[in-house]
């Protein structure tokens, strides 16, 4: 098996501090994907290192403006080769989007990290801005589909997207109809991406009809505590690539006192030896 996490981290240094780090050694994965890093690349390497983590290769996509963004690929497996651009040079600089080809025992897999705009209802050009970003990741996705089909080379779309794709993905779905996250357009987006394009949604696809499981909740209140989430996090596969699938689990702590993030991480495993059936369609 070969297992891919995703998990924003809310700063790699206070997740050193919160215990966050440890959590992801101790889960013995082979590579995991990063969001909000919000540091340097020495920053995030010395955080690393104080992990006893230093030996992992890393790909990292470092925000302009400092203590923003940043999304990295951490692997135990060797790192073939990384890229951190999107078919829109204005995310050039971002710190949002960086892919990885591991090595695997079926040859290289692409990882991807990113970490989507919140957006804005109220305000249209932070708003666009979000959208736009999306409609990078769907014609970056669409030459990947493309790359599967022609070389057999899978790609796994991680991170924080910020938007719930359906109701069942947000526990108070009424009272965020017109809030960035859960907007008609963005929402429409994932439909496609799961429909025309056929790139499937693993979390969804093993997570059951729903309710959740969701993967973030507000620090404030008892949000937590009585589940009131969104799943905003996802792990989302070529088609080719979703039938070596086996699991997806949201890895939830145990209580609010545990938690080292306000996200929870979605940890997949995939299988090396051979593909399984066709996943059904979300």
């Amino acid at each position: 098996m070969v297992s891919v996490v995703t998990a924003n981290v809310n700063g790699i240094r206070a997740a050193l501090r919160r215990g966050g780090l440890d959590w992801l050694a101790a889960s013995d994965t082979d590579v995991w994907a990063l969001q909000e890093v919000r540091s340097t690349r020495e920053q995030l390497d010395d955080a690393l290192v104080a992990a006893g983590l230093g030996h992992l290769n890393v790909a990292y996509a470092e925000a302009a403006l400092k203590g923003r963004a940043g999304v990295a690929v951490v692997s135990r497996l060797p790192i073939l080769a990384s890229r951190i651009d999107l078919p829109a040079k204005e995310f050039a600089s971002t710190g949002r989007w960086v892919e990885a080809d591991v090595a695997t025992k079926n040859g290289p897999m692409t990882v991807i990290s990113t970490y989507v705009h919140t957006g804005d209802a109220d305000d249209e050009s932070r708003q666009q801005e979000k959208m736009r970003f999306l409609a990078a990741i769907e014609k970056r996705m669409k030459a990947l589909i493309k790359h599967e089909a022609d070389t057999g080379q899978g790609a796994v779309l991680t991170g924080d997207l910020n938007v719930a794709h359906r109701e069942v993905d947000i526990k108070n779905w009424k009272g965020n109809l017109k809030k960035a996250g859960f907007l008609p357009e963005e929402r429409a987006v994932l439909e496609r991406w799961f429909g025309r394009l056929a790139l499937v949604d693993l979390g969804r696809e093993f997570g059951g009809a729903g309710p959740g499981p969701y993967t973030w909740w507000s620090w404030r209140g008892q949000a937590f505590d009585t589940d009131a989430g969104w799943r905003i996090d996802f792990q989302i596969a070529t088609p080719e690539l979703a039938k070596r699938a086996r699991s997806a689990t949201v890895a939830r702590a145990d209580s609010y006192a545990q938690r080292w993030s306000d996200h929870a991480p979605l940890v997949v495993q995939f299988d090396e030896s051979r593909p399984r059936r066709s996943p059904s369609k979300s």
